[in-house]
């Protein structure tokens, strides 16, 4: 069964929003876990318009399931990952200016970059992954960079889910076969909703884990974060 993460950055957008600790970072990521997410991940960003650097170390001494905090691997970043040393660290080439992660890395032009960073990483005993879209040229490249794992960028299946459903996944199931054939684990993310979940899920071979914030956040305005998750769980059985 592929496992959830939930990613919390909206939690903190939301108590940014206002100032002062209402919601709570903490106890919500306490809470996704016992009402079932098998992982809690944060992305924090250089001008800490959501999850803070201080969440991050806070939410080391609390988390019980595994830790995965992504991120573009600045100084800054590497420091903060390091000093946590969470379960895995997910690489991102967002710019500082980036409202949310909106491509893969090139893994071919920035090789050396990538070679360096997950040697330091996997050095301290942290599992690496690299965020990349469904170019194999791509994929095979973060082969030769040492990465444990890809983290497959969602968004294009998530936009033409609506119209294609078979379409929208076909690159993304082979995809997830060259990285299996590569050695290389699988995850996803971006977009990923209970609307194109379920068919993601059945369709992507060998997908370990999803991090989902945004959809899953929204619906459990709804629903209620408890049963949002267990809604969501339900679609990767």
């Amino acid at each position: 069964m592929t496992r959830l993460s939930v990613n919390i950055n909206k939690i903190a957008t939301l108590r940014n929003a206002r100032g002062g600790n209402t919601p709570n970072v903490c106890k919500m990521a306490t809470d996704c876990e016992r009402f079932g997410a098998e992982g809690i991940t944060v992305h924090p960003r250089p001008d800490e318009r959501h999850i803070r650097y201080q969440d991050v170390l806070d939410l080391k001494k609390i988390v019980t399931t595994e830790f995965n905090i992504e991120g573009y691997p600045n100084k800054e970043f590497i420091d903060l990952v390091l000093s946590v040393n969470p379960d895995q660290v997910t690489l991102v080439p967002d710019p500082p200016e980036a409202i949310t992660s909106n491509a893969g890395w090139d893994t071919v032009n920035n090789k050396d970059f990538l070679i360096e960073v997950i040697s330091i990483f996997k050095a301290a005993g942290i599992r690496t992954s690299i965020f990349v879209d469904t170019n194999l040229k791509n994929i095979e490249g973060a082969k030769e960079t040492g990465t444990d794992r890809i983290e497959l960028y969602t968004e294009p299946f998530a936009t033409d889910f609506p119209n294609n459903p078979k379409e929208s996944v076909r690159l993304f199931t082979i995809a997830a076969e060259k990285a299996h054939e590569l050695g290389l684990g699988v995850n996803a993310g971006h977009d990923l909703s209970l609307e194109n979940l379920k068919f993601f899920n059945e369709n992507v071979p060998n997908l370990a884990e999803v991090s989902i914030g945004h959809a899953l956040v929204a619906d459990a305005l709804y629903f209620g974060m408890e049963n949002t998750i267990q809604m969501y769980k339900r679609q990767l059985k």
